[in-house]
């Protein structure tokens, strides 16, 4: 079989690899894991160290004039993109910090049950089993096996899962280690259908995906801006339903008690917070490169044909369809690469050390699989030279 051909609009000049001279990545490494840690555009990177200037020539007169208003602009930027009010979004620094902000924010008791699936994210999943553990809630762990190509099943499969007993049900977005967009309007849908609230960890979705959040219906609602966005590591959010803001306060109780929502998580200590200070500046940079639908577009664009190229080259197979692909996808490796966590591990250190390719590669299900992104400095020659490396082993 011959390799697919990039479409002209995948051609553009205005993406591909010779965009790293815009980011801080090192150009000599393959990057195809955007959707671990992200990248940062030097523009960005200046933004947020003209920030941390500016408080280290005078930190007093910054730490009271100006860190809780950047926060707010921060907030305002981010409600902008989604179509939430500022008031709505908190600022936190990661979304697994979000999440534990809502588990240890509930009362739960013997009996209530907080529904995840086998895709949940593992720091997710600890906070709810640490929770669990404490309150005497139950976790149900609804099972999803690839592959995935039927959206009505996998709602029906998984809304079974909601009963009468389930508080809380944690949804991804976009499943962390499986790149599967959930059909999520519908579960929510059916979450709420069922009596119970609903989190949903949406730490891969703000960048990759349109969203509007008071629209989805959750309750609910944590993102990472260093990912997809682009901002620097250290950048989320946390979005509440406005009726449940005044119940919700930040894991650090400070000065800020009591007097609302945005103050709480705004002031929770003194620390540096120019990652979120920094991120208008990643979201004009995103408007320079075209603006958000069309860096969505080519990006999802690229990571089909990538995906089609190394069915072509190599014969992996995608745990999904593609409509619940983003701007990530993983693949199975044929049978002849083996199995289990040693052999993924010396794998992934492999085309790491070797080649110079960062990608994810894990075991699961009796295959390896290797978790592809596309970001706007990626283009098909780098997934082409992964076909190479590969065709080695």
């Amino acid at each position: 079989m011959t390799a697919p051909q990039s479409t002209p609009a995948l051609g553009s000049n205005r993406f591909g690899r010779s965009l790293l001279a815009e980011f801080t990545l090192e150009d000599t490494v393959t990057h195809l894991n955007h959707g671990a840690f992200g990248g940062v555009p030097k523009s960005v990177a200046r933004a947020a160290a003209r920030y941390r200037r500016e408080m280290e020539r005078d930190p007093t007169l910054f730490m009271e004039t100006r860190f809780r208003p950047l926060l707010r602009r921060s907030a305002q930027a981010l409600g902008g993109l989604m179509n939430a009010e500022a008031e709505d979004i908190a600022l936190v620094e990661n979304a697994t910090q979000g999440v534990n902000a809502v588990l240890r924010g509930l009362d739960f008791g013997p009996g209530d049950e907080i529904v995840i699936t086998t895709h949940t994210y593992n720091a997710v999943r600890n906070a709810a089993l640490y929770v669990a553990a404490r309150t005497g809630a139950q976790i149900v762990e609804v099972p999803v096996t690839p592959p995935l190509d039927d959206a009505d099943a996998l709602v029906d499969h998984i809304g079974k899962h909601f009963g009468p007993r389930t508080r809380l049900a944690i949804l991804d977005h976009v499943t962390s280690p499986s790149a599967i967009v959930l059909p999520l309007e519908r579960l929510i849908a059916a979450a709420k259908a069922a009596g119970a609230q609903v989190l949903v960890d949406g730490a891969h979705a703000p960048g990759m995906l349109a969203i509007d959040l008071p629209a989805l219906g959750c309750d609910w609602y944590t993102g990472n801006c260093h990912k997809w966005l682009m901002a620097p590591r250290g950048a989320a959010f946390l979005w509440c339903a406005p009726g449940l803001r005044d119940a919700l306060h930040p894991l650090v109780i400070s000065h800020g008690f009591e007097e609302g929502y945005a103050a709480e998580f705004d002031w929770i200590g003194t620390r540096d917070a120019a990652a979120q200070h920094a991120v208008p500046a990643a979201l004009r940079y995103r408007e320079q490169l075209g603006g958000e639908a069309l860096i969505r577009t080519r990006n999802r664009a690229l990571i089909l044909e990538a995906s089609a190229l190394l069915a072509a080259r190599l014969g992996c197979e995608p745990a999904t369809s593609d409509d619940f692909v983003g701007s990530m996808r993983t693949m199975a490796l044929p049978a002849r690469f083996g199995t289990g966590e040693a052999t993924a591990a010396a794998l992934h250190e492999k085309l790491r050390a070797e080649s110079a390719i960062q990608i994810p590669v894990r075991a699961w299900g009796g295959r390896i699989w290797l978790r592809l992104s596309a970001q706007v400095y990626n283009e098909l020659d780098d997934y082409a030279r992964l076909a190479d490396a590969l065709s080695d082993q």
